[in-house]
């Protein structure tokens, strides 16, 4: 049992900031060493600074924090259970990827006993479309967005994540948005030939219904 990780995993889960910071100075190396080992273009980096969303632990239930060290038991070290949750994330991202760089045919879309057959076919096109805008993004960026859209962290809360003010987080918030929009509306035009009648149509039938779009898999994975 090692109670010195165990101690730090409980501090941290109750949002000690002491302990907060010190994990971030000892870990964030090892970390960053394990993500590159998983992938040697440092593609693997944003994973790791996604992860620390959950570690810091936003949500509440019950009145307890919802941190992702609860799962921490002590069975081996802090590290080694850490490198083993990026690893996880790491072959569940790639499986996702996969999926989006691979979309069902667009027949098998559209024949899905759904009233408006075009909805089906426009939310899966918005949906592959916001796989790949988001992954444009830089790092920051996506584990900005998944701190306040995912994790529903206040803009406060993600600043203080983020190492930012409130103002900043909101205003980068605001840029990441934007780009994501325009970036979306370009591949709808440009690569699934659509017009601007279709594509404000895209946009609706996400707003309405988003059925498979789940922006934990977008963001997240």
């Amino acid at each position: 049992m090692n109670e010195a990780d165990l101690e730090l995993a409980r501090l941290c889960a109750d949002g000690d900031e002491r302990a907060w910071e010190r994990f971030v100075r000892e870990y964030r190396p090892l970390l960053y060493r394990a993500a590159d080992a998983l992938d040697h273009t440092q593609g693997a980096r944003d994973i790791a600074d996604l992860l620390y969303a959950d570690l810091y632990g936003i949500k509440t239930r019950d009145g307890e924090r919802q941190s992702l060290f609860r799962y921490y038991q002590g069975r081996s070290s802090l590290a080694t259970w850490l490198r083993a949750v990026l690893a996880q994330r790491y072959v569940d991202r790639v499986r996702v990827l996969r999926k989006i760089e691979s979309p069902p045919p667009e027949e098998a879309i559209v024949h899905t006993g759904d009233p408006d057959p075009d909805r089906a076919r426009y939310v899966a096109l918005v949906r592959h479309a916001l796989g790949r805008a988001v992954a444009s993004l830089t790092p920051r960026d996506r584990l900005r967005l998944g701190c306040y859209y995912v994790q529903e962290l206040t803009l406060a809360e993600t600043g203080r994540l983020m190492n930012e003010s409130e103002a900043t987080s909101s205003r980068r918030l605001a840029r990441s948005r934007a780009t994501l929009r325009q970036d979306v509306e370009r591949q709808l035009r440009e690569e699934a030939g659509l017009n601007d009648t279709q594509i404000a149509e895209c946009f609706a039938s996400v707003a309405d219904d988003p059925g498979p779009l789940d922006l934990k898999q977008v963001i997240y994975e």
